[in-house]
């Protein structure tokens, strides 16, 4: 049996190779065996001249960006906060207000001169003209305060 490298240089390879390549050859190539000419004809050389601003255009957009990007963040951050602050400061008011109906409340048992003239003065009403309002339905109503949060 011959070895295989002998098999290749042998001429009996050679001719037979030939015929076979010529063989291919004369069958006509799918559109797909096609080749791209990527070659230009002519050369472009308006992408190869570097415009005289181009060197600084990338620093000039870069530093831009992170200007607005921290310009966006501290006004995020900014909302937030401003929110925080009202709802503490709506939690405070609320106490504030507690505080003050109680201290009415002591002053008015300390001075003890709640009399009927008084008292219409204050706007309190004896409990004969006091009126009761029914509500079918639910009563257990949430209320918010507008724009509340």
């Amino acid at each position: 049996r011959p070895k295989r490298r002998d098999f290749v240089l042998s001429k009996n390879f050679h001719t037979t190779m030939t015929k076979h390549f010529q063989k291919i050859s004369k069958y006509k190539p799918s559109v797909l065996q096609g080749t791209l000419h990527l070659e230009v004809a002519k050369p472009r050389t308006g992408l190869a001249v570097e415009h005289p601003y181009e060197r600084h255009a990338l620093s000039i957009l870069s530093i831009l960006a992170v200007l607005l990007i921290g310009a966006y963040l501290f006004f995020v951050m900014s909302s937030v906060f401003h929110v925080m602050a009202r709802s503490d400061a709506l939690a405070e008011i609320r106490a504030i207000e507690g505080s003050i109906g109680g201290m009415e409340e002591e002053y008015l048992a300390l001075a003890e001169e709640v009399s009927p003239m008084r008292a219409a003065e204050l706007g309190l009403a004896p409990v004969a003209d006091t009126a009761y309002v029914y509500r079918p339905g639910n009563t257990a109503v949430a209320t918010t305060r507008a724009q509340e949060i």
